[in-house]
């Protein structure tokens, strides 16, 4: 069914912190990034191993992959319409410069914890800006673009934008060791760490499904070796939050040096 915008997509971002515009990608570029993809994750588990889980960022890999579908991808007009609808015309996806693709281990069942990306007291943090920044629903915004079926991420709507509960402390640091567990074992131990986190909600992509979230709110990643995976994550930024980031990572790589 062909993907068309609704008030809705609108309505589910401000009020969850994330919308899903559906069958946005045409079968033909998901057919064409499947491809390269594909290739994708055979040289990237060659250079990193069979549990690497990501390439990141698309564009440093430009003399080993086809990068035309990427640009198709950045370029398709509905995508780029439906973001600026939801956000703002001023937003951008930042596409293959910072593109990462995501894909399944191919050994094991892993999952993270459960988390913020950046929280107030993230290293070099300003946390009275970084106040005002998160309570604007249009500056922190990621993208999970499915290319096969993806189940893997776990969200907490509406927990953008305010304070952790106790409860929600307390589900993050139940992280399970499953390093002694059989693959069944240590699969059915991260699904119930999903589940601990109170209002946690499973995100369903189908082929061609664009999630578009706030990163900031928690949420959390679960993954099986039998669930193939190939997601383009990627950035929707406006100029204030691109140049954020910029002074943000400066500050690191000074602390670094």
């Amino acid at each position: 069914m062909p993907f068309t915008f609704s008030e809705q997509h609108i309505t589910d971002y401000y009020h969850n912190g994330y919308t899903v515009f559906q069958s946005i990608l045409p079968s033909s570029l998901v057919q064409d990034l499947r491809r390269v993809t594909d290739r994708a994750r055979e040289m990237i588990r060659e250079d990193n191993g069979p549990q690497v889980q990501r390439m990141q960022p698309v564009g440093k890999y430009a003399d080993r992959i086809d990068m035309q579908p990427f640009h198709d991808y950045e370029e398709l007009p509905e995508l780029i319409d439906a973001c600026h609808r939801v956000l703002s015309p001023m937003h951008q996806l930042e596409g293959s410069a910072r593109m990462a693709i995501l894909f399944e281990p191919a050994n094991r069942p892993w999952c993270t914890v459960w988390h913020r990306d950046i929280t107030a007291k993230t290293d070099h943090v300003n946390p009275e800006e970084f106040a005002v920044h998160t309570r604007d629903a249009a500056f922190f915004t990621q993208v999970n673009c499915a290319l096969y079926t993806d189940v893997s991420t776990w969200y907490v709507p509406a927990s953008d934008g305010r304070p952790d509960t106790e409860s929600e402390i307390q589900a993050s640091g139940l992280q399970p060791n499953t390093d002694s567990l059989s693959a069944e074992e240590a699969e059915n131990t991260n699904l119930t760490y999903c589940h601990i986190m109170p209002g946690a909600v499973q995100l369903v992509l189908e082929p061609g499904d664009f999630a578009l979230y706030r990163p900031n709110a928690w949420h959390i990643g679960n993954y099986a070796p039998y669930r193939k995976r190939a997601t383009l994550h990627d950035n929707v930024w406006k100029p204030e939050t691109r140049a954020w980031y910029k002074r943000w990572y400066q500050a690191r790589r000074q602390a670094r040096n």
